[in-house]
């Protein structure tokens, strides 16, 4: 080949490479992917389940007398107090009653008098050998027998007085009462009519159940306190929320467990009590409880959007020094702190991308924004009672 065929070569080479070039230089960056180090911490691991709030107390006011109601003495949904008025009956019958019966009393008290003298006037006379000892034990049979009719006599009075002050029918406790269940003029019968209800609200209870894993931990964690589960685990610490997104959780502690797993639903009921100052808990209420879950250890934490999937596995993407990605398949563990805390997989030291996870690619390189997380946030919504994703 000639030097002039040479230098044509040589120039087509060069102006085939050209646009390649030019297009490596015009290449866009890596995209900008914000990263961060994971939040370690110690934490205590809570579970979160799903109860009802219950009084502590619960009465259904019935008299105990029968009669025809003839007064009302409080307002329907009230707040009362142990030993206010609620209810009375008619106590006509009641008066008359008592009346009798304190006649039949005073009438009893004079037989008995008379009684006692004739039997200390035969003593006097049998001394003197002037009475037969069988009179003398007809005196002391009357007295015996006057005095017998006294305690019945008694008996008969208070029972009497009882019933007329059963007429008023009050609180048996504090707390807020139903309505009237029956107006006046109605006849309410012994023990049996239900006048209305009520229910003590400060401290309320908490009622939720637990399946058996959970159980397991929570008694162990009881144990290591060196308290039974069933008498509250020493009075294990837990918090409630509720639906109103304004108000903050409510701060109780455990106090009860019930002594056998449920057969059928293998789950076993747990309460806890909290004080309710402002009664704004109310009987019946739902909420979102937290308890304690285990002893403090050292966690690591990663925001949930930087936790991805891949298959059956989750993942997190990690970023190399030079920017490249890799992914590496994690065990997320429960929320903490609204943060995710990661069981396997992370030591802590790593660096992960924290927002952007969709502009990354396992082998491709990025453009690292570093931030740092702060210890807690508190812009994540509640989790679903218990869960813990990926286990």
């Amino acid at each position: 080949m000639t030097y002039a065929l040479r230098q044509i070569a040589v120039f087509g080479c060069m102006a085939a490479l050209m646009p390649l070039a030019a297009l490596a230089q015009n290449a866009p960056p890596p995209p900008p992917v914000t990263v961060a180090k994971p939040v370690v911490r110690d934490v205590v691991d809570s579970d979160e389940f799903i109860g009802r709030f219950e009084p502590v107390d619960e009465v259904s006011v019935r008299s105990r007398v029968g009669g025809y109601l003839q007064e009302i003495h409080f307002q329907d949904g009230a707040l009362v107090k142990q030993g206010d008025l609620l209810f009375v009956i008619d106590q006509r019958p009641f008066i008359t009653a008592l009346n009798q019966a304190k006649a039949t009393l005073e009438a009893s008290q004079s037989t008995l008098v008379f009684a006692d003298a004739q039997y200390k006037r035969a003593q006097s006379l049998a001394s003197s050998g002037s009475q037969s000892a069988q009179t003398l034990d007809d005196r002391r049979r009357e007295f015996d027998s006057a005095e017998a009719n006294v305690r019945g006599a008694q008996a008969a009075a208070d029972r009497a007085s009882l019933d007329m002050e059963y007429t008023e029918i009050k609180a048996p406790l504090s707390g807020r009462i139903d309505r009237r269940l029956i107006s006046a003029g109605n006849l309410v019968q012994t023990d049996q009519t239900v006048l209305t209800t009520i229910v003590s609200l400060d401290p309320i209870d908490f009622y939720f159940d637990v399946d058996e894993r959970r159980l397991l931990n929570f008694a162990d964690t009881a144990r290591k306190l060196g308290k039974d589960l069933q008498q509250g685990g020493g009075g294990l610490d837990v918090s409630v929320t509720i639906s109103d997104p304004n108000a903050k959780p409510f701060k109780g502690k455990l106090d009860f467990a019930e002594n056998r797993v449920d057969n059928q639903s293998g789950t076993i009921r747990l309460r806890a009590r909290f004080p309710n100052p402002g009664l704004v808990l109310q009987p019946g209420l739902f909420g979102r409880i937290q308890v304690e879950a285990s002893n403090t250890y050292q966690a690591i934490l990663v925001p949930d959007e930087a936790i991805g999937s891949d298959q059956n596995e989750r993942v997190v993407y990690v970023v190399a020094d030079d920017g490249t990605v890799s992914s590496k398949p994690v065990r997320p563990g429960p929320r903490l702190y609204g943060y995710r805390v990661i069981r396997e997989g992370l030591d802590g030291t790593e660096t992960i991308i924290v927002n952007g996870v969709i502009r990354a690619r396992p082998g491709s390189k990025i453009t690292p924004q570093m931030t740092e997380l702060p210890k807690e946030r508190q812009d994540t919504a509640p989790e679903t009672a218990g869960a813990e994703s990926g286990q």
